[in-house]
Order: structure tokens, then sequence, then C-alpha cells
């Protein structure tokens, strides 16, 4: 019985994007400092890697050489809920994404502004629709950032704040966009097959104009040649498997275009695709966006669309058998 309701669960959610020619993942470097037990977020300088822990009980960034070893750690006293993502705006700002929320028990989200002279700046955010766990930050050439969830029906919903952020707000954030991701048979991530779905970080490349998502098992890359993010997570994305990482959370772009990804656990590895950001596929002539049989995001209409009722119900009640309580702790 439940592996007749594991198949169609994974039926009912449609095909996936195919996978590109990009190269197979290569290891940069392994992270051996057990400090860093929990890689959430990355970001990348070209020289220097970026990286935060899931959750924590201070801020605490990591700054890395591209070895892998720590060279420093930026840190402020503040006590965040459950930070999973990072990014970095070309001024040297870097964002943590204090958004994780397992238990979806928490008022308000933040964004936490961390200046390259250390200053850290918090900024709360309250949804307009109740609560959400988001592991996914991208932030667009102008600085405004986008929350992408994590959903277990495989369509994660896009926020982003209403006006300027506040500090300490909170600012309200607007539903603007849906990302639909099907499952794929990449194999790797602490939750078989389901784990394809789920949405666990973001990245934009250093001009802007290619964004990346990531599964647990899987990296979606779009172009955004005007550097418009919800216009390209409208457009079919490049699909490239990120295969037997253990709990891949972590993605980010070095300058140069390549992707690189990382999972929880000391000892697993830094790797690299090159070339990676070239890959995503250009728009369209005509400006639309392209439509795509899994990995399509559009603005929001509501509703499940690749997803009956039927369909729905029988998903929730596969996720009972497939251990998805595994995923229900406070750092995901």
């Amino acid at each position: 019985m439940r592996w007749v309701v594991v198949l169609v669960f994974m039926a009912v959610l449609g095909g996936a994007v195919p996978a590109s020619a990009a190269e197979a993942p290569q290891p940069l470097c392994t992270v051996k400092d057990s400090r860093i037990g929990e890689l959430s977020g990355l970001v990348s300088d070209g020289s220097k890697l970026y990286a935060i822990n899931d959750g924590g009980t201070k801020v605490q960034v990591f700054v890395l050489g591209r070895d892998c070893k720590v060279q420093k750690v930026l840190t402020d006293r503040t006590d965040p809920f459950d930070v999973e993502d990072l990014a970095r705006t070309p001024d040297g700002t870097l964002w943590l994404s204090d958004t994780g929320d397992n238990k979806k028990g928490r008022l308000t989200v933040a964004l936490l502004e961390l200046s390259p002279a250390g200053k850290l700046t918090v900024h709360r955010l309250t949804y307009p629709d109740g609560q959400h766990d988001t592991e996914a930050l991208i932030m667009d050439k102008a600085g405004t950032p986008y929350l992408i969830t994590k959903d277990i029906l495989g369509e994660a919903r896009v926020y982003r704040p209403q006006g300027p952020l506040g500090s300490p707000g909170p600012t309200n954030l607007e539903k603007v966009g849906t990302v639909k991701i099907a499952t794929t048979d990449t194999q790797g991530g602490p939750v078989g097959s389901i784990g394809s779905v789920l949405v666990t970080g973001g990245a934009s490349s250093a001009d802007g104009t290619v964004v990346a998502l990531r599964t647990y098992t899987d990296a979606y890359v779009y172009s955004a040649p005007d550097g418009d993010v919800l216009a390209a997570l409208q457009r079919t994305p490049v699909r490239i498997p990120l295969p037997g990482e253990k709990q891949g959370e972590a993605i980010a772009f070095d300058p140069d275009g390549t992707l690189l990804s990382g999972s929880e656990g000391v000892g697993e590895p830094i790797r690299a695709v090159r070339g990676a950001a070239a890959l995503a596929p250009a728009p369209s002539s005509d400006g639309k966006p392209a439509s795509s049989a899994g990995g399509q995001s559009g603005s929001d209409g509501g509703g499940v669309p690749l997803l009956p009722a039927a369909g729905i119900a029988v998903a929730v009640v596969g996720l009972g058998w497939f251990g998805f309580s595994r995923l229900r702790r406070r750092r995901g």
C-alpha cells in the first residue's frame, strides 16, 4: 500500500524538466571544520566563500578560502530563530535569511543585514497568508529580496516586501508568484524522492542575470537578462542534477558562472559545476515566459493547477507513509 500511494503521488506531480548536458559536479574542497556541521547557505566572491549554518544561537558567517578552511568568522550577538540561506549584494553586504519555520509557528520572520563594517540590522517581515517554512533567498540587482518557500506539494510560493524594509519592522510581504517543481530520479537527500520537490536554497549570479533554486537533489538555473527575478522564475529552467548530497541546502555562483553546491555534515564537499550560468535557456523571442512540464512558475492565480484535489489528498496520505515527520524539526 505504501508504495502504491508513493507512486500515485509522484505521478500526479507530472514530468520533470529534462536534465542539462552540464558536466557532473566536481569536488572543489571538503568542509572539515566541526563548526560548520549544518551548512545551509553559501555565497562566493570568487576568492572567498561565505557560509552559514542552519539555525544557530548567534549570528555567524564563516569566511572560507577556496580550500574550505575557515579564515575568520563574522559574528554578532543577535540570536536568530532559524537561519536558512545567505545572499551577498555587490557592496559586500551579507543578507541572512532567518526564515525557517518547520512547525509553522512564527508570527514574523526576518532578514539580517550584515554590513561590511560588521553592523547588523534586523528587518522583520510578515506573510499575508499565514506561516511558511522558507529556506531560499534571492536578491535581485536592485537589492530587493525574494523569499521562496519549501512546499511539500512541489509548488513553492514567491514573496517579496511590499515596500522598503523597515527596522525592526515588520514589513509586509506580498505573494507575487509560484514555482512548480516536479519529482526527479536524482539520488540523494534525507527523505527520498519527495526531497526532489523541496526548495532548500537560492542564488543569483554576480551580475544578477542568472538565478538558481535548488532542492535536496537538483539545481534549476533560470535566465534573468534584465535582472527581473520574478520574470526569470516564470521561464523554463535548465535542471542540473546534484546527486549524492546527504542534505543539500547550499547553492551559490562564482563570478565566472560556476555553480557551487554543498550539504550539511562535517566532511562533506563543496562541489562545482563549471559554466552552469551559461546553460540557462534564453528567453523566447516574443518575450513571453516559456512553458514547461515541471519547474515553471507563474503569477499568483490561486490553487494548484498541476495537482487536482484528489491527487492532493492522495499525496498528503502518502507523505504520512513516506516519513515526512523527519522534516518536522526546528532546523531544516
